[in-house]
């Protein structure tokens, strides 16, 4: 089978962990009988600096034309003095926007090998944990009506949070079906107790929810679900929730398994297409110099093969080939925690995993 990707290397250490997700996905193609076809685009500072705009009408073309994309990371201090609809983070909702992506999946699963890089203490993370974070990603506060005005204290910005049933049900739907292929455990994150649009969310999950009486349901509002995520994280099976309030937990989720470089994301519409990227960011600081980690690129390429591709084999075929090399102590430098081995580069933990591969 032929697989067409396209590839958004982006800015920082972008081109070097996409490059990495290309390597170990061409290991599974040759140890498959897959042939996957790569084509890059621009997007971020690195389309600013190349055409002017952050996402250039090319780039989204192309992605529609291809099967699946497979993002690195944009942004850095050099573009961060533009305006806000042109700096590069602005080509992530447009993407996102054009693709039709509004839910947006964020496993947070805490390896064996790396629980003693968990800030957590052992007692609670001994028996582990691997919590699916369901975030809606088109909608909310971050798409609202914005700008600035004139208040009774002068002048003061505002941004505007706007939920409709439509949008509330579809991301709902999409947790529920998620949770019935794992535990079956659904935890619905608001703030219905101050906010207008929470209300809405909650009493339409609630509607929701009787549609699914073979999955556990329950509220919690977003202060107490942020203390519960490092109080017990296991508790969580499936959490849905706003965009905002999902950006927020699923990087607090990130940290509780030792490092934001483990974890990888997918965004889906409604057809197979999808885009896949890891949750950190562009670390400006360390690129070109072979220290970032890649497992959250490959972790999301592997989530391409299952959720755009259908092939869980595969899927699995990499998240073993991580949970292999973890095991035997290799570890980049963000993952080391109180190790004594010496960190290993991207271009060797690359290597590693696709060995494994074999």
């Amino acid at each position: 089978m032929e697989y067409r990707t396209a590839l958004l290397k982006g800015d920082g250490i972008g081109p070097e962990i996409i490059d990495s997700a290309v390597a170990v996905l061409e290991k599974v193609g040759e140890k498959f009988g897959h042939r996957f076809i790569f084509t890059p685009y621009l997007i971020g500072g690195a389309a600013i600096d190349e055409t002017g705009e952050p996402l250039p009408e090319e780039t989204v073309k192309g992605c529609l034309a291809c099967d699946s994309v497979l993002l690195g990371a944009v942004g850095g201090p050099k573009w961060d003095d533009l305006p806000g609809n042109k700096r590069p983070e602005k080509a992530l909702l447009g993407i996102r926007y054009a693709l039709g992506l509004y839910t947006n999946l964020r496993p947070a699963k805490l390896f064996p090998a790396l629980k003693g890089a968990s800030p957590l203490r052992e007692d609670i993370v001994s028996a582990g944990f691997d919590i699916m974070i369901v975030r809606e990603l088109t909608g909310g506060i971050y798409f609202g009506e914005r700008g600035y005005r004139q208040g009774k204290f002068g002048e003061e910005a505002y941004d505007t949070e706007a939920y409709s049933v439509t949008e509330i049900e579809r991301i709902g739907k999409a947790a529920f079906e998620i949770a019935r292929k794992r535990s079956k455990r659904v935890t619905s994150i608001d703030k219905a107790n101050v906010l207008e649009t929470s209300r809405l969310w909650r009493k339409t999950m609630h509607r929701l929810s009787e549609q699914y009486p073979d999955v556990e349901y329950r509220d919690l509002l977003v202060d107490n679900a942020a203390m519960q995520l490092v109080r017990d994280p296991k508790q969580f099976d499936v959490i849905v929730t706003s965009n905002m309030f999902g950006d927020i937990l699923s990087d607090e989720a990130s940290q509780i398994t030792g490092s934001i470089g483990m974890l990888a994301s997918a965004s889906l519409g409604d057809g197979t297409r999808g885009m896949y990227e890891p949750i950190h960011g562009s670390a400006p600081d360390i690129a070109g110099q072979d220290k970032a980690n890649p497992i959250a690129t490959i972790l999301s390429a592997a989530m391409m093969l299952r959720y755009s591709f259908g092939l869980s084999a595969e899927a699995a075929a990499i998240e073993n080939a991580v949970d292999h090399v973890l095991s035997t102590g290799s570890r980049t430098a963000d993952i080391l925690g109180s190790s004594a081995v010496s960190p290993i580069g991207c271009r060797e933990m690359t290597a590693r995993i696709v060995a494994a591969l074999e």
